[in-house]
C-alpha cells in the first residue's frame, strides 16, 4: 500500500482550510478520570502539526461503545480536557457531533484552533452496516469543512472498522495517511515481512477464542509462542490436564489440539506455563498459591480453585525465551495485574522486554494498559501499539477497510 502523507498535505497549505481527523480518543476512564491518557498523548502530534501550520482542525472520535445516541458516560469532556491540558493549541468540544452545537462552533473556528465533536458513536449512522446511512453521516462531517476541506486518519485503533468517520469520510474529501498510523504500519510489517529471528510471540489476555486467527496466521512465522493470561487453560485442558474452575472454552479445546500439532509440523514452538497461581476466589484479597499446572485441582482449593497468574518457574521461562529473540510481539497480561497478588507474570514479560535488545512491540490494549499500571514509561518498549484488535487483525492477515480505503 502506497498513502499520501500528512506532511504532503502540510505542503499543499493548509491555512484556513478545515482539515477532518479521526483521532483515538478511546481512552479508560474510572469516573470522569482519565487513567491511561497514552492515546491522547499519541494524538498530539499530528494536531500539533497541522494547529501550527495554521489549519482549523476538527477532530472526531469515539469513546467506548454507546447504543447509537447520546450517553453521559460515554461523551468525551473527560478525554477533551486532558487534550486540552496537554495541547498548546485551543481545543474545544463541541456538544453534539452534526448538529446545531458542531456546525456553529465549527463556523467560529480560528485558524490554528482545534474542535473536538462529540461521540461519533452517539449517531447510529456511524457504525450502520447500510452503506447509504454510513454515507448520509459522512456527508454531514464533510460539511462541516466547506468546500475545501481535508481529511486525515490518525486512529489506527479504528482502521478495521468500516465506520462512517474512518471509511465514508474518506471516500469524500482528499484523504491523507496520519503519522500514527504511518508509524503503526511501518512497525507491523516488521512484524510480518523480513522479520528478524529468533521471532518470539507472547499471547495473553482472557479468551483463546479472541486470538485464534492470528495463532492460526502466526503458525509457521513465529518460532515461539509464548501462552499465558486465562486462554492458556484451554491449552491446559487440549493437553489433558485439569483446570478446576479456572477460566476455560471447552468448544475450543479441538481447534488447540490441531493448532499444536501443526505448530511441531511447521517449526512453531508453543510454550504452555508449568506452574500457576491459583485463588480461592477472583479477588484481589484472595488466598492463593502455586502449584504445578497439571496439579491444579490438587491445591487446597480443590476443584473450586481459579487459575489468575501464571507462576514464577514460567515467568522465568518465558523471560529466557524473550532474551534469546530478536523481534518480540506481546498481546495480552499474563495474569489479572490489576491485582498485585497476580501481576507477577505481566510484570516479568513486561521487565524482559525491557532488557532485551530485540525489537520489541506491545500490542495495545490491555498490554499497554498493564505496563502503565505496573509503572513502565512507554520508552522503555520499541513500540507500543494504540491498536489492539487493529494489530491482531493485521497480523491475521485481514484487509483493514480504513487503510485500503486510503490506498492511492
Amino acid at each position: 500500500m502506497t498513502f499520501h502523507t500528512l506532511d504532503e498535505l502540510i505542503a499543499e497549505g493548509v491555512r484556513g482550510r478545515y482539515v477532518l481527523v479521526r483521532s483515538d480518543l478511546n481512552v479508560p476512564l474510572d469516573g470522569s478520570t482519565v487513567t491511561d491518557d497514552g492515546r491522547i498523548k499519541a494524538s498530539l502530534p499530528v494536531l500539533t502539526k497541522l494547529t501550527d501550520a495554521g489549519a482549523r482542525v476538527l477532530v472526531t472520535a469515539h469513546l467506548g461503545r454507546p447504543k447509537g445516541a447520546p450517553e453521559e458516560k460515554y461523551s468525551l469532556k473527560p478525554a477533551v480536557a486532558r487534550l486540552a491540558e496537554l495541547a498548546s493549541f485551543p481545543v474545544t468540544l463541541a456538544d453534539d457531533t452534526v448538529g446545531e452545537s458542531a456546525t456553529a462552533a465549527a463556523a467560529a473556528l480560528s485558524d490554528g484552533a482545534a474542535l473536538v465533536l462529540e461521540n461519533v458513536r452517539f449517531d447510529a449512522r456511524e457504525t450502520s452496516k447500510d452503506d447509504a446511512e454510513r454515507g448520509a453521516f459522512a456527508d454531514e462531517l464533510v460539511a462541516l469543512t466547506g468546500g475545501n476541506g481535508a481529511f486525515v486518519d490518525d486512529a489506527f485503533g479504528a482502521v478495521h472498522r468500516k465506520h462512517a468517520s474512518v471509511y465514508d469520510v474518506a471516500t469524500r474529501l482528499p484523504s491523507y495517511q496520519g503519522d500514527l498510523v504511518r508509524t503503526e504500519v511501518e512497525v507491523l510489517r516488521k512484524l510480518t515481512t523480513d522479520t528478524q529471528r529468533p521471532y518470539v510471540v507472547v499471547l495473553g489476555g482472557s479468551k483463546v477464542s479472541d486470538k485464534l486467527a492470528v495463532i492460526e496466521n502466526l503458525i509457521g512465522k513465529a518460532d515461539t509462542i509464548l501462552v499465558g493470561g486465562g486462554m492458556l487453560f484451554t491449552f491446559l485442558a487440549a493437553a489433558g490436564h485439569k483446570v478446576a474452575g479456572s477460566l476455560l472454552e471447552e468448544d475450543q479445546i479441538p481447534v488447540v489440539q490441531d493448532y499444536l500439532k501443526r505448530a511441531a509440523d511447521a517449526g512453531t514452538t508453543f510454550v504452555i506455563p508449568t506452574d500457576v497461581v491459583v485463588a480461592a476466589k477472583f479477588a484481589a484479597d484472595a488466598e492463593h498459591e502455586t502449584v504445578r499446572a497439571d496439579a491444579i485441582e490438587e491445591s487446597r482449593f480443590g476443584t473450586s480453585g481459579i487459575g489468575l497468574d501464571i507462576g514464577p518457574d514460567s515467568a522465568a521461562a518465558f523471560a529466557a525465551k524473550i532474551a534469546e529473540a530478536k523481534t518480540v510481539f506481546w498481546n495480552g497480561p499474563m495474569g489479572v495485574f490489576e491485582f498485585p497478588a497476580f501481576a507477577g507474570g505481566t510484570r516479568a514479560v513486561a521487565e524482559a522486554l525491557t532488557k532485551t535488545g530485540a525489537f520489541t512491540v506491545v500490542g495495545g490494549g490491555d498490554s499497554a494498559a498493564a505496563v502503565r499500571t505496573l509503572g513502565f514509561a512507554d520508552d522503555q518498549f520499541g513500540h507500543i501499539s494504540t491498536g489492539g484488535g487493529a494489530s491482531l487483525e493485521y497480523l491475521e492477515g485481514k484487509d483493514l477497510p480504513g487503510l485500503s480505503v486510503l490506498d492511492r
